[in-house]
């Protein structure tokens, strides 16, 4: 492994909570001379501290020196304005620099969970627009970044996205087969919403989708019982199903359920 890739092992760790202790690190200490691996490391640790708006000074500047991680942790913080002021466009910046940067990645580079989820992010950006900025709503551009996300990095959230947006014609012609394909890898990567989706599309049956009640409601079910309380959509789509499912096909449904539950409940 090269000492590049053994440190972006690291850093990757590090975002997720993995990482070991690392030395002090002060971020007065920043200067010409210093790494953009040396900010990224102090500024994870600062954050895992819970000095977040210090740790973004940090992370900011191994932003700016180009280290894709940086970049996403920044740009996740602006976008959530976690321990900074909220800043859409800046983050949508940021995201554009790392897609730019590494839009001819792999999912066997080191930092392509963060190029996945930053394509995810700008989807999401111009699928709504940003108010008050150049960031204009354009569902198309959104379906082809969502579409560049789930197929090259088989990323589930832009998966779920792409297949919503084929279902319901938004950014291009609709297609039922499509939204169910999509749905469906998501789903099976425990994706709630696309299991929800795929759930619907099975039950209910649409354009080119035969009706499958059982599995249909198989999988509403797993989405009601791991949804959040937000996803008040899921609950309602669920209990339709099961107002006018026969008692066969509830009992089948929930075991079917169960199963899953019992094989894979953990997945998110």
């Amino acid at each position: 492994m090269r000492i590049s890739d053994a440190y972006r092992c690291v850093a990757f760790a590090a975002v997720l909570g993995f990482a070991g202790q690392a030395l002090a690190f002060d971020v007065k200490s920043l200067n010409a001379d210093t790494s953009p691996q040396e900010a990224l490391q102090g500024g994870l640790e600062l954050y895992r501290k819970g000095d977040k708006s210090t740790a973004f000074e940090a992370l900011n500047f191994a932003a700016e020196k180009g280290d894709p991680i940086a970049q996403w942790q920044a740009a996740k913080m602006l976008a959530e304005g976690d321990g900074v002021k909220q800043d859409d466009y800046k983050a949508f910046e940021l995201f554009s620099e790392i897609a730019d940067a590494h839009a001819d990645d792999t999912p066997g580079d080191p930092s392509s969970r963060f190029v996945s989820k930053a394509f995810v992010a700008l989807g999401d950006y111009y699928q709504k627009g940003i108010p008050n900025t150049e960031v204009k709503a354009d569902p198309y551009r959104a379906r082809q970044i969502y579409s560049h996300a789930a197929s090259i990095f088989g990323d589930p959230d832009a998966q779920y996205s792409l297949a919503r947006m084929y279902f319901t014609g938004e950014g291009g012609e609709r297609d039922a087969v499509q939204a169910a394909r999509w749905s469906k890898l998501a789903a099976d990567k425990g994706n709630v919403a696309a299991q929800a989706l795929l759930g619907h599309l099975l039950f209910e049956g649409d354009d080119g989708i035969s009706r499958q009640p059982v599995l249909g409601l198989m999988y509403l079910s797993l989405a009601r019982e791991r949804a959040k309380p937000t996803q008040g959509w899921i609950f309602d789509m669920q209990e339709q199903a099961v107002s006018v499912a026969t008692e066969n096909e509830r009992r089948t449904a929930m075991a079917l359920a169960d199963d899953w539950m019992s094989k894979y409940g953990k997945k998110k």
